[in-house]
């Protein structure tokens, strides 16, 4: 996600933010996270919310202590005024609600991580975006070349085959370098696969390369070894070529954290999110 959109959403988040005079209570409004999250409709954005509910519900904390039924006057032009239904929501609560949303769309991205944080620091916003997305595309190349060891498998009936053309299409993403020789030069452990050190950028070359592979081999009705391992090869030269093109050598960038430690961390956050809202009637600063 680019800096200038998280600034702009961050700013929006933030202004949308509430106190309470007497208990300096701080919460959201669900009209205004509503826009916030590009719902157009109060029903269509209220069964999000009662979704929420059930899963506050079902981790059990009281539904009373994060979703506070509200009524507030709006105007309605001329002066006049009307009274409509509103919720008072904890950073719990939004975090939930984020949670039912698509995380491709932009604003439920950045609300899932903005909400899920204990600082609202831009920064820190930023870092836990930017892990977020590593992740995602960490899951998304296991997704495309499970795929791709499928198609492989079906067509050529040797597992093994697999293993073989992947290597292949890193040597040539990674300028003749071996998946081995990455690890080596990146000191990653044998037995741990490559792509679970790479940087965000290089995971989703890897990807992209997979996944036109992948759409070629049904397009082209590719059957053999030679066959697929060439498109393999072509692909990935190709991308290479655009991230060299760009100032990007693959082979040159260095070793980012395990992802496996990055998943634990972002899962012990959204696990203890909970323990930092108030319990009990009054809600704490959230």
């Amino acid at each position: 996600m680019k800096k200038e959109i998280i600034t702009r959403l961050h700013a929006s988040f933030e202004g949308m933010l509430r106190t309470d005079p007497e208990f300096g209570t701080e919460f959201w409004l669900a009209r205004d996270l509503q826009t916030l999250l590009g719902y157009a409709k109060w029903e269509n954005f209220i069964r999000v919310v009662e979704k929420a509910r059930l899963a506050c519900q079902n981790s059990g904390h009281e539904v009373k202590d994060h979703f506070l039924d509200i009524r507030k006057m709006v105007a309605v032009g001329s002066g006049a005024q009307r009274s409509i239904d509103d919720i008072a929501l904890t950073r719990y609560a939004c975090y939930l609600i984020a949670q039912s949303g698509d995380p491709a769309k932009t604003e439920i991205a950045f609300a899932q991580t903005y909400f899920a944080v204990q600082t609202r620091k831009q920064e820190i916003v930023e870092e836990r975006l930017a892990q977020a997305e590593r992740l995602s595309a960490r899951k998304k190349l296991t997704h495309s070349e499970k795929e791709l060891s499928g198609l492989i498998y079906e067509r050529i009936g040797n597992e093994a085959t697999f293993a073989v053309i992947r290597s292949k299409g890193d040597m040539v993403l990674f300028g003749g370098l071996t998946t081995q020789d990455m690890k080596k030069r990146l000191g990653i452990p044998h037995a741990r696969p490559l792509a679970d050190f790479l940087p965000t950028i290089t995971i989703k070359a890897k990807d992209f390369a997979t996944e036109i592979t992948n759409f070629n081999i049904k397009k082209e009705d590719l059957f053999t070894e030679t066959m697929i391992t060439k498109e393999h090869v072509k692909n990935n030269a190709d991308v290479r070529k655009l991230l060299r093109k760009r100032g990007i050598t693959p082979e040159d960038l260095p070793a980012a954290e395990d992802i496996k430690k990055v998943e634990k961390r972002l899962k012990s956050e959204q696990k203890d999110l909970p323990k930092h809202i108030g319990q009990g009637g009054k809600k704490k600063s959230v």
